[in-house]
C-alpha cells in the first residue's frame, strides 16, 4: 500500500497553521481536531515546517514566559519531515522508526497532500493483520473439513 492510498482512506481534511500564528491557536487546533501535529504553511501555500506536540513541550521547557503568544515559527521543526504520496507504507514505517518521527507530511506535486502519523500506520497494520488472520483461519477450517 502507498501513502496516497492511506490518505484516501483517512479523508481529505488537512489542518494547517501559518508560521506567524500564535502557539495558543496551534495548541487549540491540535486539541479540537485530536491531532498531534500541524503542517506549517507559508504564504504561498508552501510547506514551511511542522509543529508537533514535542515542539510544544520543548518550548514550554525552555520558555520562562507564557508560550501562548509565541509565534509558531519559533517552535516548529524546519525543514518539515516529509514523504511522497508514492512511498510505500513499509518504507514510511522504516523511516519513522529510524528517525524517531511520529509524523511525516505527505507531499504530492509540491503541495501538502496530508499527514501520516504513527497511529495511522498502526491502524492500517492492525487491519492487515486481521485480514491475514481471517484468511488463515478459513484455510485451516477448510483443510480440517477435507481430512
Amino acid at each position: 500500500m502507498r501513502v496516497r492510498d492511506l490518505l484516501a482512506k483517512k479523508g481529505s481534511t488537512i489542518i494547517t497553521i501559518g508560521p506567524d500564528e500564535k502557539m495558543g491557536r496551534a495548541v487549540r487546533l491540535m486539541m479540537e481536531h485530536h491531532i498531534g501535529g500541524l503542517p506549517v504553511e507559508g504564504p504561498a501555500g508552501e510547506l514551511a515546517g511542522f509543529l508537533s506536540e514535542r515542539n510544544v513541550a520543548h518550548l514550554a521547557d525552555l520558555s520562562f514566559e507564557p508560550i501562548r503568544e509565541v509565534p509558531v515559527r519559533q517552535a516548529m521543526t524546519h525543514p518539515a519531515p516529509t514523504c511522497a504520496t508514492d512511498d510505500t507504507l513499509r518504507d514510511v514505517m522504516a523511516r519513522m522508526t529510524n528517525e524517531r518521527a511520529r509524523h511525516l507530511v505527505a507531499i504530492e506535486g509540491g503541495r501538502i497532500a496530508g499527514v501520516v502519523s504513527v497511529g495511522d500506520l498502526l491502524k492500517e497494520r492492525l487491519e492487515e493483520l486481521e485480514i491475514e488472520t481471517g484468511v488463515l483461519r478459513d484455510w485451516v477450517a477448510a483443510h480440517r473439513a477435507v481430512f
